[in-house]
């Protein structure tokens, strides 16, 4: 587990951050995810705020997102609710230094971002494809032979590649090396200054730790939302994506997370979990009801962008899972 504290942390009542001290303007800033993710829930945000816990930021002041990915509902709840306490965590090294490198050097990080945008931009088709080859081929040098001098960089050359290879898609081969190719926009907006400066400031006092999900028990209890997105279980053989780093999510691993969730659920925590539809694909297939057989399970329409095979693309849908 990597654990990077806030650089500016004071005194806390125990090893998480406290929010009680964010100033009012901080808690006006509207947020919103800094990277393209495959899975992001961009799209199902409106169907998962309507079953927040009643009570979020009140009874529930504490919020744990241990998949944390894009940060589509996390950013949500830090623009719409004051809380206490926050936790995100995901087993993303690179991902996760990025949020830090938003958190506690933004300056550096635009200075970058601004360069790459700049060059990027101004170049022809042919040049731009040299560019990103090239950057794509640093970042993963960066990746492997990693240390403090160059985690800035890593974190600046991760939101580069997202915003123009191809899908925003990040994915990683068994070594670790990520593989994705060129996209094709024309103009991309590779950073917004002002989400990052907003994202930044919300932040400020949120536990940010690249780690197992199991890693969050001891912050979870009767007081906490957690929303859990794990990487989903495929509906097809085509459709199998859950290669955002180099280890495998796969049915025991499905089993273990629900197993996880049943036991913080007995802790008293207020729980959502995302997952595919195994029904899409087989009407008979009830592995997914089965493990949250006593939880409300509803069927939600969403649309999947990410697929090799283009039919495969369209309106499916997905599953949200919770405990009240």
């Amino acid at each position: 587990m990597l654990v990077i504290p806030h650089k500016t942390r004071k005194k806390a009542s125990n090893c998480f951050y406290n929010l009680a001290e964010s100033n009012a303007s901080q808690d006006a800033l509207s947020v919103k995810p800094f990277v393209k993710w495959a899975g992001g829930k961009g799209q199902l945000l409106k169907e998962i705020q309507k079953i927040y816990p009643a009570g979020l930021g009140k009874i529930y002041t504490k919020y744990a997102e241990p998949f944390v990915g894009g940060g589509a509902v996390l950013f949500d709840v830090l623009s719409k609710h004051t809380l206490q306490e926050v936790y995100i965590s995901d087993v993303n090294k690179e991902l996760i230094s990025t949020y830090i490198a938003i958190r506690d050097a933004l300056k550096d990080l635009v200075i970058l971002l601004e360069i790459f945008h700049n060059e990027y931009n101004e170049l022809n088709l042919e040049m731009r494809k040299k560019y990103y080859y090239k950057k794509r081929n640093l970042y993963n040098f960066i990746k492997i032979n990693k240390n403090k001098n160059t985690e800035i960089e890593c974190a600046a050359l991760f939101i580069f590649l997202n915003k123009t290879c191809f899908n925003g898609l990040y994915r990683v081969n068994i070594n670790g090396i990520f593989n994705v190719p060129m996209g094709t926009y024309k103009n991309p907006l590779i950073y917004d200054s002002e989400n990052l400066h907003n994202i930044s400031q919300k932040l400020q006092n949120v536990h940010i730790t690249c780690s197992d999900y199991r890693y969050s028990e001891s912050f979870i209890d009767e007081k906490t939302f957690v929303y859990f997105d794990p990487p989903y279980r495929p509906i097809t053989r085509t459709s199998n994506f859950t290669a955002y780093t180099e280890k495998s999510f796969d049915d025991n691993a499905q089993i273990e997370l629900s197993e996880y969730v049943n036991y913080l659920s007995s802790k008293g925590a207020k729980i959502i979990v995302s997952n595919a539809d195994p029904k899409n694909s087989n009407t008979k297939d009830e592995f997914i009801d089965r493990l949250y057989a006593n939880y409300h399970i509803d069927r939600v329409q969403a649309t999947r962008m990410i697929n090799s095979n283009s039919m495969a693309r369209g309106k499916i849908n997905e599953l949200l899972i919770r405990n009240f």
